[in-house]
């Protein structure tokens, strides 16, 4: 896929993200909007080994959300991609879904773990990666982290250990966009500076503008390609609600849902995103 049509993947996942919150009355907009480029990328770009058809093959490349509330990008992504059809997505966080509120592993074919717990996701993953170098596949694991998510103390814990096993299969992408649920990161607990935190845990760190495709898709292929012996971390400067004027930048759409009048604008921005060379 072209970089004019992964664009255009992006504002796709950005339309369903949108619509299923809506549809649903609840849910995580901002962080899932800020990290569209992120995941369409990973699936659409040649960055991630994985086949919808097979989704447990053993030598797939792994991806785990850490940041289990912003579901709704991976839904999304993963209709897009296959793994379950996309007229699904409107059941999100309904009763008897299997598009929970939270991805669960145990119902939805494509999550690789259940998260939502903040902070377990990096564990998790440090784990995967380390049983596959136990077995000696060479499978890459990815996990997404909030920003936010980097003030809990498993999160180091788990940073620890990849760099003390030499984890360099492992890339933790960070949605650094400076907002968590009651406000600016650096006001409520700031993280920072959090490159140089993962540096003197022993990760090789990467900077990129999150929300633009080309920076993304690069940064992802030179963090996969890179084997120092290292963990790889990612450290990806986006906008919360990317792509939704009246959500950019707005830590009160962390959790909540547009209302009819606030959905037809949105779609309305992002439809008008769909045009050539935009």
């Amino acid at each position: 896929m072209n970089l004019q049509d992964l664009k255009g993947k992006a504002n796709d996942i950005r339309i369903d993200i949108v619509n299923m919150v809506a549809e649903a009355g609840s849910g995580h907009p901002g962080g899932s909007l800020s990290s569209a480029e992120i995941l369409c990328a990973l699936y659409f770009g040649g960055v991630l080994e994985h086949d919808p058809s097979n989704p447990a093959k053993a030598d797939r490349d792994r991806f785990v959300l850490s940041k289990g509330h912003a579901a709704p990008v991976l839904y999304a992504t993963l209709a897009e991609a296959g793994y379950f059809p996309k007229d699904e997505l409107t059941t999100l966080r309904k009763l008897h879904s299997r598009l929970q509120g939270h991805p669960d592993c145990r119902k939805l074919p494509g999550v690789e773990a259940s998260t939502g717990s903040l902070g377990q996701g990096l564990s998790i993953s440090a784990g995967i990666a380390c049983g596959l170098k136990l077995q000696d596949n060479d499978a890459a694991v990815f996990t997404l982290m909030g920003d936010g998510e980097c003030q809990e103390g498993q999160v180091w814990e788990a940073a620890m250990f990849a760099a003390h096993r030499n984890l360099d299969n492992l890339v933790a992408i960070v949605d650094h966009n400076h907002l968590q649920i009651d406000g600016a990161i650096e006001d409520v607990c700031s993280p920072e500076s959090l490159s140089a935190k993962f540096e003197a845990f022993g990760w090789q760190v990467f900077m990129c503008d999150g929300n633009d495709m080309e920076a993304v898709l690069s940064t992802l292929e030179a963090a996969k390609a890179a084997h120092t012996g290292k963990p790889k971390a990612i450290i990806a400067e986006t906008v919360k609600g990317k792509g939704v004027s009246f959500m950019e930048g707005q830590a009160g759409w962390h959790g909540k849902a547009p209302n009819a009048e606030q959905t037809e604008q949105a779609i309305d921005e992002l439809t008008d995103k769909e045009t050539p060379n935009v």
